[in-house]
């Protein structure tokens, strides 16, 4: 009797879970992008000396 092989057929979420593992890269540089874009977004349109030195 061997039991290394069983005959169990894999379930319907486990290919859910592949594709949401494949999309959490995608969704992290997505991500750090957003990020990026608003740090130089605040950067650029805020005045760069605070206000208790005007």
């Amino acid at each position: 009797m061997h039991s290394d092989h069983q005959d169990v057929r894999p379930h319907k979420n486990k290919h859910l879970a592949e594709r949401f593992e494949g999309l959490l890269g995608i969704l992290m540089v997505v991500a750090i992008v957003v990020l990026a874009v608003g740090m130089i977004y605040g950067i650029m349109h805020t005045d760069s000396t605070p206000s208790w030195m005007h």
